[in-house]
């Protein structure tokens, strides 16, 4: 059967008398889009990421808000120190403050991710086995682009809590008692901004994110894709690439897209957070913030 189907799937001439019989090569086969198993997979994949790293990340938030002072004085000197001084300060469960915000909506948002590029991908395919970098690229930043709508509003309310501890440990450097600082949740923050500005409140810093999305997904997809084909391939004839192959393509991949995107991200970031230390600088837009 499997020799049958080759020599259906290739041109041949067979000559019968006068008459010259020709079969034309069956048109490739774009593999089926399964969004469903990606849906849920893209959810467990993004609460598993959130716990093991969320610590890391509210560092990063920490440090790229935090700004120099006149004669250069900062709170926190390196990664590790900030590492060390929050431990201090909050203990452990503080080093995931705003994980809940994140793991409640990662879900949706990494769901949509890499269900959105496997979908443009499909949708976009030329019919043969390596789709066109060109390709690879415009699927990864409208995927990107799609998960604008979650990670806005989950990017804006972690921040608020991820940076409230350095915000107040500055507050109480400054001589305010803790009574005289106001403690915050997701929630309160989420029902001010409805409050205040409606639900265009929670999209503060859209096009910035939109900017760190889409650059970050236009490097990352095409990237992984392309060394993820280069490894080996499983036994169970699925030709997915081994565990390890994908992985380390994965933070390859992660590693290449995020130190390229990481600029946009410290815009993305400061202008998100809406409640400032004394004295720090605010910022219009992100011209504004890049200058």
């Amino acid at each position: 059967m499997r020799l049958l189907s080759q020599i259906m799937d290739q041109t041949a001439n067979f000559v019968t008398g006068q008459t010259l019989i020709t079969w034309a090569p069956a048109p490739a086969r774009i593999p089926k889009l399964f969004l469903v198993p990606k849906i849920i997979n893209g959810g467990i994949a993004g609460i598993i990421g959130v716990s093991c790293v969320f610590p890391l990340d509210l560092v990063k938030t920490r440090l790229q808000n935090q700004q120099i002072g006149p004669n250069g004085e900062r709170m926190y000197n390196s990664m590790f120190d900030c590492f060390r001084k929050t431990r201090s300060a909050e203990g452990f469960f503080g080093m995931y403050r705003g994980s809940a915000v994140n793991i409640l909506l990662i879900t949706p948002e990494k769901a949509i991710k890499l269900a959105a590029n496997d979908f443009f991908r499909h949708h976009l395919s030329t019919g043969s086995k390596q789709l066109p970098l060109t390709r690879e690229m415009a699927a990864g930043g409208l995927a990107g682009f799609c998960q604008i709508i979650i990670t806005t509003p989950m990017e804006l309310l972690k921040i608020q809590l991820q940076d409230a501890g350095r915000v107040a440990a500055q507050a109480r450097a400054a001589g305010q008692t803790a009574a005289t600082i106001p403690k915050v949740s997701a929630t309160s923050i989420a029902l001010e901004l409805i409050r205040t500005k409606g639900i265009t409140g929670l999209y503060k810093g859209t096009a910035a994110t939109m900017l760190r999305d889409v650059s970050f997904s236009v490097v990352y997809f095409p990237l992984f894709a392309r060394l993820n084909a280069l490894g080996p391939r499983r036994s169970d004839g699925s030709g997915e690439a081994v565990f390890w192959c994908s992985f380390l393509s994965g933070c390859v991949a992660g590693s290449t897209a995020a130190c390229s995107v990481n600029p946009f991200d410290v815009v993305k970031t400061r202008l998100q957070l809406l409640k400032k230390a004394e004295g720090e600088a605010s910022y219009n837009g992100i011209v504004d913030a890049f200058g």
